[in-house]
């Protein structure tokens, strides 16, 4: 069957369907992402028809699919390819954005349909739905619900086909037995009431993008041309956004300069009641600057050189002085305190004693990275933490040994540090979690399509550690752990925190068993 013609660019589209109006035809939408077509979409697509002269089926483009890790398993090609083939279906529309009210702009129904099950609004984990509402009651529409037939494209998916690797699989069918998706949901709900304060150093990561153009002629060195540069928010700034996508309790501590740029940054991100930020004259605001390629589809970002500015001396007694008075005059109005030890001068001997003895629930992360190697190793910075999190690298330093059993160093470090909860991350092979108590957790990672892994310990961190105080089960807190760090890793350093809805809905389907 020829269906090209039923393929509509989204870019067209709103001229092309204003036209069909013009003509008297009454028109009904259905959006959706449409992965895998079953008896319950063919119901839905024929009820909706019934409700007026043309279908148009909009589906959400695969760039834009918040579905988790995997998904959509059928490309844009091919969604189009068979919902263009039926014979209810008058028009196909990818949609290059993630809700469905720019669908609705565009095609500007009489009727726009939803299932059945959308009738409890609450049911949408985005919330989408009062928008979708929203928007057709603005342009004159009406909202039906249609489809007599129920199935879940997920739920098939994930039964059936090989959406994901054997190993990840096994885990979360495994897992599901115990959390339904709303359980799930619920559970992450509950992080809102949660109070976080986080400490830490704030870092601006600055992507300089650039051309190579090959060697100059005389001094052999790497010449390129500048194309952009956009400056984020990273650090302990980085992990203060993702914790507030979470819940709305949450304060920072940290340090800056007074660099003309600072306080504009920063407000982008801080409301006044969440800044505890010194803004020091003495102090250079750490930044690192990354120069990378121009992104290629389908590849990671390739870096080819970093330049950092942080100042080399320790911080003056009495800025100490602020820093620690500050921390003591809040930290027991806390649930949480997540430390996020970037090794760049915030954290002293003295303050990190405070942390440790006075944190209702202390989650610890200790970095190592290219200005602190070696000086920065956990079990000789703290002795207590009620959870932490290391990656390879960094356990490696820790035991001294190149050749190690990476589990049971794991819990001899979380033995030496009293702790209730660890995690040891390791990238793409997989992360391993303990909890006294428990049996170890063995967690493969949940993505293989990396574009930037900068940021993705940190957004590990967060959710593992909101899951820890909580008192989740280990299984359960480094699925949330990876699910973050799978959604991290998508982007480009920390351009984005993890979002929750995506964080839900990525959840909710890798539970729908």
């Amino acid at each position: 069957m020829f269906t090209a013609h039923k393929n509509i660019p989204f870019s067209n589209a709103k001229d092309f369907f204003s036209k069909i109006r013009e003509k008297g035809k009454k028109i009904v939408q259905c959006h959706g992402t449409f992965d895998l077509l079953h008896p319950g979409h063919i119901v839905h697509f024929e009820e909706a028809k019934a409700l007026g002269d043309v279908l148009v089926v909009t589906i959400t483009g695969q760039e834009y699919v918040n579905k988790g890790p995997g998904r959509p398993y059928f490309n844009d090609a091919l969604r189009v390819k068979y919902l263009a083939s039926l014979e209810y279906v008058d028009y196909v529309v990818v949609v290059p954005y993630s809700a469905a009210a720019e669908a609705i702009e565009c095609i500007h129904p009489h009727v726009y349909c939803k299932g059945k099950e959308y009738e409890n609004p609450d049911i949408d984990v985005t919330g989408n739905i009062y928008d979708d509402i929203k928007t057709v009651n603005r342009l004159g529409g009406e909202v039906r619900y249609v489809g007599s037939i129920v199935f879940s494209s997920t739920k098939l998916l994930n039964r059936h086909f090989e959406v994901h690797p054997p190993k990840m699989k096994e885990f979360c069918a495994n897992l599901a037995k115990k959390y339904t998706p709303n359980k799930f949901r619920d559970i992450v709900e509950s992080f809102k009431k949660l109070k976080v304060l986080i400490i830490g150093d704030i870092i601006f990561d600055r992507y300089s993008t650039v051309k190579v153009q090959g060697l100059t002629s005389k001094n052999r060195i790497i010449s390129t041309k500048f194309i952009n540069e956009d400056t984020q928010a990273g650090g302990a700034l980085a992990v203060f956004r993702h914790v507030k996508q979470f819940t709305p309790k949450v304060k920072i501590i940290s340090l800056s300069g007074t660099e003309p740029w600072i306080d504009s940054n920063l407000a982008k991100y801080i409301s006044p009641s969440e800044d505890g930020i010194i803004r020091s004259p003495g102090f250079t605001t750490i930044v690192k600057q990354r120069f990378v390629e121009p992104l290629n589809e389908g590849k990671e970002l390739s870096k080819l050189f970093s330049l950092n500015v942080i100042d080399e001396q320790r911080l003056p007694k009495e800025l100490e002085k602020i820093i620690y008075n500050l921390v003591k005059s809040c930290i027991k109005d806390f649930d949480l305190v997540m430390v996020m030890d970037f090794g760049h001068g915030l954290l002293q001997n003295n303050l990190r004693e405070l942390i440790q003895e006075k944190a209702k629930f202390l989650a610890l992360n200790c970095q190592t990275n290219s200005y602190n190697h070696g000086f920065n190793i956990i079990d000789r910075q703290y002795y207590k933490a009620d959870s932490f999190s290391l990656d390879e690298t960094e356990i490696t330093l820790a035991c001294g040994k190149r050749d190690i059993d990476f589990a049971e160093e794991l819990k001899k470090m979380q033995e030496k540090l009293e702790s209730e909860y660890a995690w040891l991350t390791r990238g793409a092979t997989d992360t391993i979690g303990i909890r006294k108590g428990e049996p170890q957790c063995d967690c493969v990672s949940f993505e293989k399509s990396v574009v930037d892994t900068v940021g993705a310990g940190d957004a590990f961190c967060s959710l593992a550690s909101l899951a820890a105080v909580k008192k989740l089960p280990i299984e359960l807190a480094t699925f949330m752990g990876q699910l973050a760090g799978a959604q991290a890793v998508r982007i480009i350093g920390n351009a984005e925190s993890v979002q929750k809805n995506r964080f839900l809905k990525g959840g909710m389907s890798l539970l729908n068993f």
